[in-house]
């Protein structure tokens, strides 16, 4: 995969331990890849628009070997490439697309777990954007 998050700043080591399918060898998901939830308590690799925020993967799943529980990042400074769209700082961004983000275009996207931080810099298309991630920023 492309575009992981890079980890910046760790401020406080959140993280949140979360099922992931097993998968079959060579279905890798690297580590730092921004997930997405799904019921119950389940992670997999963000992919489009309005994905649910889980966290950033804390190390690679290796698909076929047996593990299921994942530690995921909620918190810290992460450098994460922009979609396309441009970010300005102090604007709350969610996910894009796979390993994306943009600007949380929607009043009501706030109080919805699609909030993936608060952008901490301007940034043009497709440039990477530091972000404060966590929903309570």
């Amino acid at each position: 995969m492309a575009n992981e998050a890079i980890l910046v700043q760790d401020l406080e080591y959140k993280q949140l331990e979360v099922t992931m399918a097993d998968g079959s060898a060579g279905t890798d998901i690297e580590q730092y890849t921004i997930l997405k939830l799904s019921d119950p308590n389940t992670g997999a690799a963000s992919s489009a628009d309005g994905d649910l925020f889980l966290g950033i993967l804390a190390v690679e799943n290796k698909g076929g070997d047996g593990t299921v529980r994942y530690s995921v990042y909620r918190g810290g400074v992460w450098d994460i490439k922009d979609s396309g769209s441009g970010i300005t700082a102090g604007q709350m961004v969610k996910i894009a697309g796979a390993n994306l983000i943009a600007t949380a275009d929607d009043d009501q996207i706030e109080k919805h777990s699609e909030v993936v931080g608060l952008a901490l810099q301007t940034a043009a298309a497709n440039e990477v954007v530091e972000i404060l991630v966590g929903n309570s920023v």
